[in-house]
């Protein structure tokens, strides 16, 4: 087996500190062809599907890759604007905005790059980048505030693989979750008072996370739990009564059954409950997509109206806003607690005996 190698590596060069910011991913661009690719890495991913390989490869290189590229990609041309793909966008300004604000902390050095569970920039060309920059210490965020191991897990996953294949490898720090950091909290009421403040609240906030198979639950994700206790958390810096708001599962996919309440039957309930007005926030997710633009602020807004509902809102995701981006460097600078940013003397000196042109 052949490794990837540092052959570039200059003994006399101070070791860095990697900052690696991931995302699940989108495709590069809103055509079929590019969702049939980007569908087929994201759905083959057994973290994803838990379903026996040999049955699920049928399922999806015969039926599910030849029919939904094409229903996706016209879902995708609704949210891709000039700049591209929002989750792309936004993500890539929430990294310049964290490199910028670690600086500001006193953190100048550190190299701060994003990479995409699925899609691009991959994992291998952005730690492939990073290695070459001279980084030795490495801090893994996953942009999931809320762990799960189809996502959470996967990005581990993808991380190990790229590891497996190199001859040397980094000191690693994974932050698997940050659900009820109070930072993160903060910055999520702070989002719905701003929202609050310019359009009124309505009858209910709705919290709508991702959903997962059930099943997932039951065999120990802690995803679930995790998602009620933000909601709860968040509903307490906004002292909120218990039935001021409710908790929901978004975005199912298949069959079986998944975390309830499921989203768009809690909005199309809604308006024969009394609910006249509702206003959703989407806390599991740290940049708008598909899923938020999309789902969220189009589609289910139809069922909620044409259910009775009279005025219907969806509050952005965090995105890069100041507060978030601060948080998001708290976790960060709270997990780089010993890491120094010095150069070796030793291997300096070794450097010198070596090949003195490095140290000159």
């Amino acid at each position: 087996m052949g490794f990837i190698n540092s052959k570039d590596f200059s003994h006399a060069r101070a070791d860095k500190i990697g900052v690696l910011l991931t995302n699940l991913g989108t495709p590069d661009e809103a055509n079929p062809k590019a969702l049939k690719r980007y569908l087929k890495q994201f759905l083959s991913d057994p973290r994803v599907v838990e379903v026996p390989r040999l049955l699920w490869w049928f399922i999806l290189n015969g039926v599910i890759l030849n029919i939904r590229p094409r229903r996706s990609a016209k879902a995708y041309q609704t949210v891709f604007t000039e700049q591209g793909s929002p989750l792309l966008f936004h993500t890539v300004s929430q990294t310049k905005a964290v490199a910028a604000e670690l600086a500001t902390r006193g953190y100048p050095d550190l190299v701060v790059d994003f990479a995409m569970r699925y899609g691009n920039p991959s994992f291998q060309s952005v730690l492939q980048r990073m290695m070459q920059q001279g980084v030795r210490k490495l801090i893994v965020l996953p942009l999931y505030p809320q762990y799960s191991a189809s996502t959470s897990a996967s990005s581990f996953d993808e991380l190990a693989r790229d590891f497996m294949q190199r001859r040397w490898l980094p000191d690693l720090r994974f932050i698997s979750h940050y659900h009820d950091y109070p930072a993160y909290i903060a910055a999520c009421a702070n989002r719905i008072r701003e929202h609050w403040q310019q359009h009124g609240q309505a009858d209910k906030l709705l919290f709508s996370y991702h959903g997962i198979p059930k099943r997932y639950l039951m065999n120990g994700d802690p995803y679930h739990c995790e998602c009620y206790k933000t909601s709860r958390l968040i509903a307490e810096a906004l002292q909120l009564k218990p039935e001021q708001y409710v908790t929901t599962f978004q975005s199912r996919f298949g069959r079986e059954e998944w975390l309830k309440p499921y989203t768009d039957e809690t909005l199309k309930a809604l308006p024969a409950q009394g609910v006249s007005s509702v206003q959703v926030f989407c806390p599991g997710f740290s940049a708008d997509c598909l899923e938020t633009i999309e789902e969220i602020g189009e589609e289910n807004k139809e069922y909620f109206e044409h259910a009775g509902g009279k005025r219907y809102e969806y509050i952005s995701a965090l995105n890069d806003r100041a507060d978030h981006i601060q948080a998001l460097s708290q976790l960060i600078i709270d997990n780089l607690q010993g890491w120094q940013l010095t150069a070796d003397p030793e291997r300096l000196a070794r450097a010198q005996q070596l090949n003195p042109q490095e140290v000159q």
